[in-house]
């Protein structure tokens, strides 16, 4: 089935406007969200079709100037996958078989919406379940090339065999048995290339496997190439199919000293199979070894984290397959920079790591520089398009004062995360070195430490921001944030200053003064008279940490406050990241009657997808939508549809960073419920914003 709260892209060819209306709302009314076309012309279908993703087709059996008829004969012509639901006025026997016959999916009378209303159902559906299987047999293909190039790639030698014959071998194993191609091999039974003091034993070790089909069973045994040169060999047999069909795939190993394959197992175990390089594990050994190196007094080293810039939609772009050809280029390119004094790592899909000892950050930032460049001026040619990817590459000095292994990868991590910021170049593509003073207390060497004296001397200061309804309701809400005053007596958010990925407790306390001093602020407010409500912004430790619904059922009956006047609001980041940590956290709040709201909204590859999870009361969009809507008319109706969508889903929008008058009328037309931003109102020591003013 689709996803409730997906897009259904609906064509109607009817002549009355008033009866399409109907059966959008019919559809919406059914918990669907709908973008719908009336088609007004043949050569409107023909356009409409040939550029656009739709989900189904409903034809009124009526006389207009682009018939029933002839729509359905475009829809076969041009091969889509569009679902057509004819609807007559009256039942006809022999006009539905004909329309059948045509390929349309059913015929239902105009006027009976139940059943309507089930048959679409049932044809959104099946399109789904169509689309789905469509996706996982591109899937699977991908992953038999990628199965065909990893067999043709592999070292070891491997053949399948199918009733005692050989149905495939990889080159190294015809190597390993002495043949120039698979045709020479494809006649001889596999006893055939044994040894004759062999064969019985074979023979009693097929027999042994096919009744226990359990697959890594040894036999030790003496192989003859086709030169007539005997070897002593390890044969594994496990099942396997090839081309659909069952057969036993046979794996020949010399036979070797254990030290010699404990050092193979060793070698593999620690690296990435796709590019060859060190893996994430073997890389913060490697680091642990290199930071306790540099403790000791011995010289500074360096580590750098590339990622690679936008790397999801190139993936999409070329497929899996093209993607890990990319990688493995990738991977070549950091080669031919990299020296013998230096490790090469992938960390993740689309991120490496290069770690230097002895090296400074001069030096390091140089090979950086080259290697970006080397990069961006590489043409990648895959299935004949031609690619390019950039490098974002945040570096991190390794000196006497450096932190744990984890940490100093957080600061190279954020080093590169920065490249967008600190360069002005949104598409990434640069290089940063992380300066430990642009992010820690400068008079302080632990920067938890200062937070920590921040909360006992009591520089901490909330601030709030009116979030206003667009629609002219008179209520009141703001978002608290939290600032730090640091010891020139300047604000700063003391998130920013804790280590990349923790400490966990210290985030957590953090969450909870917040909403402790909260809760004060807001209760001495409301006590005014001011039906106030607060939205609060928690981290990834508060969503996590089992304990705080209970820790804030206790201060909400101190106060006495309702908790419904709290709004707990969650990073879509965080959400999809702990999607079952925050899907509990969201319910034991609910138990407290607190609402739920849902910020940055609109960035995950599937973002709606989350809200399937997480029961949500408000959603606040991402500020690049903001941004972009002043921009192009193409990203006014994504909005505008975004905020549609989320709608029909029972979810209040909130569009935050509006900065002038101008896109005022474009959020009132999309049907955005409320608005933020510093042409409301900046963030302000005090809950002061006049609502009755809107």
């Amino acid at each position: 089935m689709q996803k409730k709260n997906e897009t259904t892209h609906l064509l109607i060819l009817d002549p009355s406007q008033n009866d399409a209306e109907k059966l959008v709302s019919l559809l919406r009314n059914s918990g669907r969200a709908t973008r719908a076309h009336r088609i007004t012309s043949e050569e409107d279908l023909l356009e409409t079709l040939n550029n656009g993703n739709w989900d189904l087709f409903l034809a009124r059996d009526t006389e207009q100037e682009c018939s029933a008829e002839t729509a359905l004969g475009h829809i076969r012509r041009l091969d889509k996958d569009v679902p057509f639901v004819l609807l007559t006025n009256e039942f006809n026997r022999e006009k539905s078989a004909a329309f059948l016959k045509l390929g349309a999916q059913d015929v239902v009378p105009f006027d009976d919406q139940e059943l309507l209303t089930l048959i679409l159902n049932r044809e959104l559906s099946n399109l789904g379940e169509r689309r789905r299987r469509r996706l996982l047999e591109s899937h699977l293909r991908d992953s038999e090339q990628r199965c065909q190039l990893l067999l043709e790639s592999s070292k070891d030698a491997i053949a399948y065999v199918n009733d005692g014959m050989h149905v495939y071998a990889n080159q190294s194993y015809l190597e390993f048995c002495g043949y120039h191609d698979i045709d020479e091999l494809m006649c001889i039974p596999i006893l055939d290339t044994l040894a004759p003091e062999s064969q019985e034993a074979f023979r009693d070790f097929m027999k042994a496997f096919a009744e226990s089909r359990e697959d890594g069973k040894q036999l030790k045994c003496v192989t003859r190439r086709s030169d007539d040169t005997e070897i002593s060999v390890i044969m594994q047999a496990s099942a396997a199919t090839y081309d659909g069909e069952p057969c036993i795939q046979i794996v020949l190993r010399p036979e070797q000293d254990n030290a010699e394959l404990e050092e193979k197992l060793r070698q593999i175990s620690s690296q990435d199979l796709m590019t060859g390089l060190y893996n994430r594990q073997y890389l913060m050994d490697q680091l642990t070894a290199t930071i306790a190196r540099a403790q000791e007094g011995g010289q500074v080293g360096a580590l750098a984290y590339i990622a690679l810039d936008n790397f999801t939609p190139v993936k999409s772009q070329v497929g899996i397959a093209g993607a890990d050809l990319i990688l493995s280029d990738v991977a070549n390119i950091l080669r031919e920079h990299g020296d013998s004094n230096m490790t090469l790592a992938r960390l993740s899909d689309d991120a490496f790591a290069l770690l230097a000892y002895p090296c400074d950050e001069k030096h390091m930032f140089e090979i950086c520089e080259s290697l970006r460049k080397a990069i961006e001026d590489h043409l990648f040619e895959i299935s004949g398009k031609t690619v390019q990817v950039t490098f974002s590459i945040g570096i991190a000095a390794i000196a006497e004062n450096a932190p744990k292994p984890q940490d100093l990868l957080g600061r190279a991590h954020t080093a590169s995360s920065d490249v967008r910021k600190r360069e002005g170049k949104p598409q990434g593509n640069g290089v940063v070195i992380y300066n430990p003073a642009s992010y820690e207390i400068s008079d302080d060497d632990n920067s938890v430490a200062a937070i920590q004296r921040a909360l006992d001397e009591d520089r901490f200061r909330l601030l709030f921001q009116p979030i206003i309804n667009l629609r002219g309701e008179g209520e009141e809400h703001y978002e608290a944030f939290l600032r730090m005053l640091d010891n020139k007596g300047e604000e700063v958010s003391p998130y920013d200053f804790l280590p990349p990925g923790g400490p966990s407790e210290m985030a957590a306390k953090i969450d909870r003064w917040v909403v402790l001093q909260t809760i004060k602020h807001l209760s001495t407010h409301r006590s005014k008279g001011h039906d106030t409500r607060l939205f609060l912004n928690v981290t990834t430790e508060t969503i996590v940490d089992k304990t705080f619904t209970s820790w804030l059922s206790v201060a909400l009956k101190a106060a006495r406050l309702p908790g419904d006047s709290l709004i707990f609001q969650l990073s879509e980041g965080d959400t999809t990241t702990h999607l079952k940590q925050a899907r509990e956290f969201s319910k034991s709040l609910r138990e407290l009657h607190c609402k739920i709201s849902i910020s940055r909204f609109g960035c995950a590859l599937n973002p709606f997808n989350t809200l399937k999870h997480v029961d949500v009361d408000y959603v606040k969009l991402d500020g690049s939508f903001t941004e972009e809507i002043q921009k192009s008319e193409e990203a006014k109706e994504n909005v505008k549809e975004m905020v549609r969508s989320l709608q029909n889903s029972g979810k209040l929008t909130i569009v935050p960073l509006v900065e002038n008058a101008s896109i005022l009328s474009t959020l009132w037309q999309a049907g955005v419920n409320y608005i933020q931003g510093y042409y409301l109102q900046a963030p302000v020591p005090e809950m002061n914003y006049d609502f009755g003013e809107q």
